[in-house]
Protein backbone atom coordinates (compact mmCIF):
# COMPACT_ATOMS: atom_id res chain seq x y z
CA UNK A 1 0.00 0.00 0.00
CA UNK A 2 1.63 3.64 -0.85
CA UNK A 3 0.24 6.56 0.63
CA UNK A 4 0.08 10.19 -0.75
CA UNK A 5 -0.25 12.77 2.63
CA UNK A 6 -0.96 16.53 3.47
CA UNK A 7 0.69 17.98 6.90
CA UNK A 8 -0.18 20.90 8.08
CA UNK A 9 2.25 22.89 10.37
CA UNK A 10 0.87 23.90 13.59
CA UNK A 11 4.05 26.39 13.91
CA UNK A 12 3.49 28.41 10.72
CA UNK A 13 0.07 26.61 9.35
CA UNK A 14 2.18 25.82 5.97
CA UNK A 15 1.12 22.38 4.10
CA UNK A 16 3.35 19.29 2.95
CA UNK A 17 2.72 16.96 0.88
CA UNK A 18 4.15 13.51 0.14
CA UNK A 19 4.04 9.85 -0.41
CA UNK A 20 5.41 6.96 1.76
CA UNK A 21 4.96 3.06 2.30
CA UNK A 22 4.65 3.78 6.06
CA UNK A 23 2.40 6.34 7.16
CA UNK A 24 2.61 6.70 10.82
CA UNK A 25 6.24 6.25 10.59
CA UNK A 26 6.64 9.00 8.21
CA UNK A 27 4.06 11.11 10.46
CA UNK A 28 6.68 10.39 13.03
CA UNK A 29 9.50 11.43 11.35
CA UNK A 30 7.85 14.90 10.17
CA UNK A 31 7.15 15.55 13.84
CA UNK A 32 10.74 14.17 15.03
CA UNK A 33 12.48 16.96 13.16
CA UNK A 34 14.01 14.12 11.04
CA UNK A 35 12.78 15.32 7.96
CA UNK A 36 15.23 17.82 5.87
CA UNK A 37 12.36 19.17 4.12
CA UNK A 38 10.08 20.11 6.88
CA UNK A 39 12.68 20.39 10.13
CA UNK A 40 12.22 23.49 11.70
CA UNK A 41 8.15 23.62 11.22
CA UNK A 42 7.38 20.79 13.78
CA UNK A 43 4.72 20.25 15.03
CA UNK A 44 2.62 18.36 12.01
CA UNK A 45 -1.33 17.74 11.61
CA UNK A 46 -2.45 15.37 9.39
CA UNK A 47 -4.96 17.02 6.90
CA UNK A 48 -5.88 14.55 4.53
CA UNK A 49 -4.34 11.21 3.24
CA UNK A 50 -5.56 8.63 0.65
CA UNK A 51 -3.86 5.25 -0.01
CA UNK A 52 -3.31 3.43 -3.49
CA UNK A 53 -2.13 0.32 -4.35
CA UNK A 54 0.95 1.42 -6.42
CA UNK A 55 3.77 4.33 -6.48
CA UNK A 56 2.60 5.51 -9.84
CA UNK A 57 -0.82 5.95 -8.67
CA UNK A 58 0.14 7.66 -5.29
CA UNK A 59 3.30 9.91 -7.38
CA UNK A 60 0.63 11.30 -9.83
CA UNK A 61 -1.90 12.04 -7.33
CA UNK A 62 0.84 13.91 -5.31
CA UNK A 63 1.75 15.59 -8.29
CA UNK A 64 -1.56 16.63 -8.66
CA UNK A 65 -2.35 17.60 -4.79
CA UNK A 66 0.77 20.25 -5.57
CA UNK A 67 -0.37 22.01 -8.20
CA UNK A 68 -2.13 25.35 -7.23
CA UNK A 69 -4.99 24.44 -8.68
CA UNK A 70 -5.88 21.26 -6.62
CA UNK A 71 -4.52 23.18 -3.24
CA UNK A 72 -6.91 25.75 -3.60
CA UNK A 73 -9.70 23.03 -4.23
CA UNK A 74 -8.03 20.63 -0.95
CA UNK A 75 -8.50 24.20 1.19
CA UNK A 76 -11.91 24.35 0.50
Amino acid sequence: MQYVYVLQSIKDGKWYTGCTEDLRKRFGEHNDGKVMSTKGREPFELIYYEASLNSEDSFAREKYLKSILSGKRLKK
